[in-house]
């Protein structure tokens, strides 16, 4: 029997606003396809339920290994959680590599940043073989700090990476060739691109569907039961998709699949500017973040504006109000005047979202170890859309039946005690 209790907790979890503002890349962009909603009894082989840029890279690897599968998304296409993305990639993680000592071994960090280098090699295959519609532009990638306390600190992420092979270079005050002021810094040369999120997923969806992939939106899913053969997920029309295995794709919503928690969530704020004339004159394409804590983030688009995001607090379902919101974009806008004051800035877009992080920077790729039926793809962290494409890859082997061995530092119950 069902509790009042569990009908209001649950009614309480939907409600809970996880994106609020204008967020630019859903506002420059036109809809390009407007997906049906279930309307039948359907089956598959996965069921993908999410359908933002996670979802579409996990279509995209089951149906390129022909694979049978569907995405249930609950609202829009790429309209949650992908929508507030910056999409600043990177291969490091969000914390330094001594910072995660305590909670993982340098050989792991090395490990995920080696990977994080091939999910950007995945993306740039991707990109080649079926065109730059989403603005892609594989670019060096700084990591700095403008407090001399701090020069140590990123001595050692330096050598770190050095010793490991990485391209690096030590960025400080007798060699800085950028217009702000850094102590020190490490340079990857070629680590990190920057997208637009919502096209890349558009693409991921119109390469897919043009073979098998089978993609609703509007169509939530408010049930799920496991058997010994499969699982079934009940839609909120009543409409049943029958399957294998289903995949939560969800980002931080998940409270209807697992009691699990998964991470700390916080609520992470970003502007962008209206199109600036002479950006490329002083503002050197990079990506930038800083060491600072939380740490703040930027990157140039492909017309020419500059978002940055950061000023995380932590996270509170009633978390946006006006007043709140307002105070941390203002100091993400001092920051950036004061960082390129020769740069004409006017700020067009703001919002903020939900981010979630965990003790080891990695997200959770794989089976739940309670239920075979039941597989997340959770890419959390600020490497997620990286940590997704190496989920699409190494899933759709896992379900053909061949381990990946790198899976082991996504697992879901790593930190179970």
């Amino acid at each position: 029997m069902i509790k009042l209790s569990d009908i209001r907790e649950r009614v309480f979890i939907m409600n809970i606003q996880y994106v609020q503002g204008e967020c630019i890349f859903t506002r420059i962009n036109k809809l390009t396809k407007q997906y049906e909603y279930l309307t039948e009894d359907i089956d598959t082989d996965v069921i993908i339920v999410g359908g933002g840029v996670t979802g579409a890279i996990l279509g995209y690897y089951f149906n390129r290994n022909n694979i049978n599968a569907v995405i249930l998304e609950k609202s829009r296409i790429a309209h949650g959680s992908t929508s507030i993305t910056t999409s600043l990639l990177q291969y490091e993680l969000d914390s330094n590599a001594m910072e995660l000592k305590s909670y993982t071994s340098i050989d792991n960090i090395i490990r995920s940043y080696e990977l994080g280098i091939k999910a950007l090699d995945e993306i740039q295959e991707f990109i080649d073989k079926y065109g730059n519609n989403c603005d892609f532009k594989r670019v060096d990638s700084l990591l700095y700090t403008a407090k001399d306390i701090e020069k140590k600190e990123l001595e050692e992420e330096y050598k770190i990476r050095r010793d490991a092979g990485f391209p690096v270079e030590f960025i400080e005050k007798e060699n800085n060739p950028f217009s702000f002021d850094v102590k020190a810094g490490v340079l990857s040369k070629g680590g990190g691109a920057q997208f637009d999120p919502y096209r890349f997923t558009c693409d991921l969806l119109k390469v897919s569907c043009e073979k098998a992939l089978r993609v609703y939106e509007n169509t939530e899913v408010v049930g799920v039961n496991y058997s010994e053969n499969g699982v079934n997920v009940e839609t909120i029309y009543g409409h049943k998709v029958k399957g294998k295995i289903v995949i939560v794709a969800t980002g931080y919503n998940t409270e209807l699949f697992t009691k699990r928690a998964f991470g700390t969530k916080s609520t992470t704020f970003n502007i962008a500017t209206r199109p600036i004339n002479n950006i490329e004159d002083i503002y050197k394409s990079v990506n930038i973040r800083d060491n600072e804590v939380p740490y703040n983030y930027i990157r140039t688009t492909g017309d020419n504006r500059i978002i940055i995001g950061g000023e995380d607090i932590n996270f509170l379902p009633d978390i946006f109000n006006e007043k709140l919101c307002s105070k941390s974009y203002y100091k993400l806008e001092q920051r950036l005047k004061n960082l390129f004051p020769k740069l004409s800035i006017d700020i067009e877009y703001k919002y903020c979202g939900a981010f979630a992080s965990t003790q080891d920077n990695l997200g959770f790729l794989g089976k739940d170890p309670q239920n075979s039926r039941l597989w997340y793809c959770l890419g959390y962290g600020a490497n997620g859309i990286l940590f997704a494409m190496l989920g699409g890859i190494m899933l759709s082997k896992l379900y053909a039946g061949e381990v990946d061995e790198d899976l082991k530092l996504f697992k879901v119950d790593r930190f179970d005690s």
